[in-house]
């Protein structure tokens, strides 16, 4: 599954599923761009990927958005893939009041930015026939837990993105699809403040276990390798068979 000679942007690829992804890329020979906030730590990742390109930026504000394509234009000339994986959860109720305080940030991070790097992309996307692979989550498919709202319903409202952006870019040859991991060993607990360990949802998926980056990384390759040329405007669930209590 080469990417020799594709160029392939990736949002949050300082940890967790965004690294994993940006250096499976990079081992199939793709030049990764890749794009955070943490200048540290992508750094480390660039280590892994030869010839990376990193770009310090915040994929919520309108600059920085457009800087991450100038940038990867100026030092590639073209974009093959982008993968919308930058996220962060804030958590909070309606009668606990915290709701508002989270959901402007929660959107404009989760879905905002994915719809406006995808549109700043798509003119080039279209010249190399490329794809766009949205990291989503399953929290987005069921009725979320109350500390949880914003969370989910960004989720939510990046699935039906996905599912318009395929239908709109169709025409043109590009193809957009969204991952709906469940629980995967990253640092969003941690980055959160939340309570609680992994081992609180392993305990809630049927297979009794939490997912590791590298596994969405694999589903993220396909996705965007030609061997799903006829996938578009599809959600791909790999959570454990955590679903399978929530419906």
């Amino acid at each position: 599954m080469s990417f020799a000679n594709k160029v392939v942007i990736v949002t949050g690829a300082s940890s967790g599923i965004g690294a994993a992804t940006a250096v499976a890329f990079g081992k199939e020979g793709a030049s990764v761009v890749l794009v955070g906030r943490n200048e540290q730590r992508l750094q480390q990742v660039a280590e892994q990927c030869a010839g990376a390109l990193v770009v310090k930026a915040d994929v919520s504000n309108e600059d920085d958005a457009k800087r991450i394509i100038d940038n990867t234009l100026e030092r590639f000339g073209k974009i093959d893939v982008l993968v919308n994986n930058a996220g962060i959860a804030k958590f909070g109720t309606i009668l606990g009041g915290k709701v508002m305080d989270t959901y402007d940030e929660v959107m404009n991070t989760n879905l905002r930015a994915a719809v406006n790097l995808t549109t700043l992309a798509a003119p080039h996307l279209v010249a190399t026939k490329g794809n766009v692979v949205n990291i989503s989550a399953i929290g987005g498919s069921y009725a979320p837990t109350p500390p949880f709202l914003a969370y989910c319903m960004s989720k939510a409202a990046l699935n039906h993105f996905t599912k318009g952006a395929a239908l709109e870019l169709a025409a043109s040859g590009v193809r957009v699809n969204a991952i709906s991991p469940g629980p995967v060993r990253t640092d969003i607990i941690a980055n959160a403040g939340f309570p609680i360990t992994w081992d609180h949802f392993a305990a809630q998926t049927a297979l009794g276990r939490v997912s590791e980056p590298d596994e969405v990384a694999d589903l993220v390759l396909y996705l965007a390798s030609d061997r799903a040329k006829g996938i578009t405007g599809s959600n791909y669930v790999t959570d454990n068979g955590m679903m399978l209590s929530k419906i």
